[in-house]
């Protein structure tokens, strides 16, 4: 799961204002993925939602 992999199903967009209408502190720049950096990327979602790694990607998968 990156953003590479949403871009390719051509949802990417979508799934950003979805989570950011979830949680409104969110920014492009939190949603920003970059190559190599998902570790780091992230991080910065769990601060922001407080949910662990694998709840993360479970939930960003079910968007």
């Amino acid at each position: 799961m990156n953003e590479t992999e949403y871009r390719a199903r051509g949802n990417w967009n979508e799934l950003k204002g979805k989570i950011k209408q979830q949680y409104g502190d969110m920014t492009d720049d939190d949603l920003t993925y970059q190559e190599g950096k998902q570790d780091e990327w992230l991080g910065r979602l769990q601060q922001k939602t407080g949910k662990a790694k694998h709840d993360l990607k479970r939930w960003i998968d079910s968007l």
